[in-house]
């Protein structure tokens, strides 16, 4: 049993509505929370945006950031956390850091990076420099990029799912489809890849095929983006970037969670997250891809078999209640039990 702490979260919390469901840190508070720390959370660029008169952001973080440095320090001082758990919302920086290291320099500084191309974010990695430890939903290159700048401890995560929502609903003819894709066509930081954008366009030409977000399609957000998960015969993932270790989207959770059958494009590692014929079914090409499809469509009780495992696999190896006792080991012991745990 771990000793109750003070956790103080610095977020870039998501209050769209479409947003409710997918956003991480409620998820991770409520992890916390249930294994008896306290749990204290403040949303930075809310805050900057309620003390600035200006829309412009840049003008914004440049008049005001001091001061929203200065109250986020003040709670520190009276709170004194154990733990400061930093998300990297935008305008949160190096200096900002060093404020918090000197105001609590007891506590145990860990971020937390859900993003790919870390150079690519603008400060991230002069900002994790000043960490103690950096989590990252990734591996290999990206996570090499910040041991490379002399972060002390970078360390693999996956997403996590909160089973309490993110599970299966029992959904209306609306909902239902025989394939989802939700997303974009392409991620905007990488045009190399376009594995995704040519399997993409041709599901757009399917007749049984739903897709939101991409082509002129509506995005889909909120308790309908779980409905239409739930209404689906299959799921369909392809991460933005293949080639680095365990580097995949939150789709691909959301998927499983929900209880969808997941086809999902093969990743390097992907096999030490969920199993291929057990909690998903991976693909290499196209041809492979829509042949896998036509016969778990004809095949329902496989297909379902599969889907329960990986619903079942998700809610219980990647909740959020693990995920936050991931952490805690992490911190106190240096690292944590997992198959796929590896620190660098």
């Amino acid at each position: 049993m771990h000793k109750p702490k003070r956790i103080y979260i610095i977020a870039d919390i998501k209050y769209l509505s479409k947003k409710v469901f997918v956003d991480q840190i409620p998820k991770l508070a409520k992890g916390f929370i249930r294994l008896g720390h306290d749990v204290r959370l403040f949303s930075y660029c809310n805050v900057l945006r309620q003390m600035s008169p200006f829309k412009s952001k840049s003008l914004s973080a440049f008049m005001f950031k001091s001061k929203v440095d200065a109250l986020l320090t003040s709670q520190i001082k009276d709170y004194k956390p154990h733990i400061i758990y930093i998300n990297f919302p935008r305008d949160l920086d190096a200096d900002t850091l060093r404020c918090i290291r000197k105001t609590a320099p007891d506590a145990v500084l860990i971020g937390d990076d859900g993003d790919p191309w870390p150079k690519l974010q603008r400060n991230r990695i002069e900002t994790a420099k000043e960490l103690d430890i950096l989590t990252a939903t990734n591996d290999g290159q990206f996570l090499q990029d910040y041991k490379d700048a002399g972060v002390p401890l970078c360390v693999f995560m996956p997403n996590m799912c909160d089973p309490d929502v993110d599970h299966r609903y029992e959904v209306g003819p609306q909902w239902q489809s025989d394939i989802l894709w939700t997303g974009t066509v392409k991620h905007h930081a990488d045009t190399s890849e376009v594995f995704r954008e040519k399997l993409v366009t041709e599901l757009a030409k399917q007749n049984n095929c739903t897709l939101y977000g991409c082509f002129g399609r509506p995005k889909i957000g909120g308790i309908d983006y779980l409905y239409a998960i739930s209404g689906a015969k299959i799921g369909v993932n392809v991460n933005a970037y293949g080639p680095v270790k365990f580097c995949h989207s939150d789709r691909l959770t959301q998927y499983l969670s929900c209880g969808t059958f997941v086809m999902a494009k093969r990743f390097e590692g992907c096999n030490m997250l969920y199993q291929d014929k057990i909690h998903l079914r991976y693909f290499d090409t196209i041809e492979e891809f829509f042949e896998l499809v036509q016969w778990y469509l004809n095949h329902e009780s496989e297909r379902k078999k599969i889907a329960n495992a990986g619903m079942h696999h998700i809610h219980t190896e990647f909740n959020c209640l693990k995920r936050a006792g991931h952490i805690i080991d992490l911190i106190e012991k240096g690292m944590y039990d997992a198959p796929w745990n590896r620190l660098i």
